[in-house]
């Protein structure tokens, strides 16, 4: 059975993060493992707390799933902070160093798994990054030490990274050192050249996520190829934990075979599936129904 693991923050409510990344990967047919970086009380309506877990909890809970369970994928979402960012950086990087690497690096973290190795899985196993910088509510959830080491040091081993309209907007003009942010990204042609600044600096491939503009849900891969995923916009207020499940289920796909523009199509059409199927739970921004393709 495929593995996929998932470092992010839970969502209490079941909508979002952890759970429906948990949820998507079920639905796939692959093994779900986690490592929690946040406990958010949230729901329907808003984040209201985010404890972030301490950057030495992160560590071990990554340690034992890397020493034990090999993922077939990774993906990465919220990670909080600085010093969890780096945390898991740290790790994922000497996880994919060159096996001419002692794996007893590993142990020298302070709370690595006593008498474990970590073999080399260089550029063998996928990454995607869901950039979680600000929630759908406007909530910060990333600071600025974390964006460092997401941006410099976890974005440059991604295989991809999801990234919305806003975030684009946000990284392209952090690349250029324009902050705040002198132009926006208004149209199809935008958001190719967004793409492409991000894909030149960041060395991986990128999905321009088109649910914020006007119009049709398109959106964008460029991989060194312009890819459009064209979508009409379904009118429906089920969007809390898209962005989450989308980014698992591309990681889900990869990790059964499928290539990246693939696994693009078919993480998108789950993601519609699972917004069109009616579920009509709390009073905001509903959840998504992760189990509309599992057959009774």
């Amino acid at each position: 059975m495929k593995t996929a693991l998932t470092i992010a923050g839970s969502d209490c409510s079941g909508g979002a993060g952890i759970q429906a990344d948990l949820k998507t990967m079920t639905a796939y047919g692959v093994y779900g493992m986690s490592v929690i970086t946040a406990l958010t009380a949230q729901n329907t309506l808003g984040v209201t707390q985010n404890n972030l877990i301490n950057a030495d909890v992160v560590s071990a809970q990554l340690m034992s799933v890397l020493s034990d369970i090999t993922p077939n994928a990774i993906k990465i979402g919220m990670l909080g902070n600085g010093q969890i960012a780096t945390a898991v950086a740290e790790i994922l990087q000497d996880f994919f160093s060159p096996s001419t690497q002692s794996p007893s690096s590993l142990q020298a973290h302070e709370n690595a798994i006593p008498n474990s190795s970590i073999p080399s899985h260089a550029n063998t196993i996928p990454i995607v990054i869901d950039p979680v910088l600000v929630s759908t509510s406007g909530k910060t959830l990333l600071d600025e030490d974390g964006i460092r080491v997401l941006t410099e040091q976890l974005f440059p081993m991604a295989t991809l990274i999801t990234p919305n309209i806003p975030e684009s907007e946000y990284l392209c003009n952090r690349i250029f050192n324009a902050l705040p942010k002198p132009c926006a990204i208004t149209n199809a042609d935008d958001m190719i050249k967004a793409a492409q600044i991000m894909y030149r600096h960041y060395g991986c491939a990128i999905l321009l996520k088109g649910g914020h503009a006007t119009g049709n849900a398109d959106d964008l891969l460029y991989d060194g190829t312009v890819h459009w995923f064209r979508a009409s916009r379904i009118n429906c207020t089920n969007t809390h934990g898209t962005g989450c499940t989308l980014s698992s289920a591309i990681a889900s796909a990869l990790c059964l075979g499928k290539t990246l523009p693939d696994a693009v199509y078919s993480a998108k059409e789950y993601v519609r599936g699972a917004m069109s199927t009616g579920l009509d739970l709390g009073h905001g921004n509903g959840p998504l129904n992760h189990c509309w393709n599992i057959s009774k």
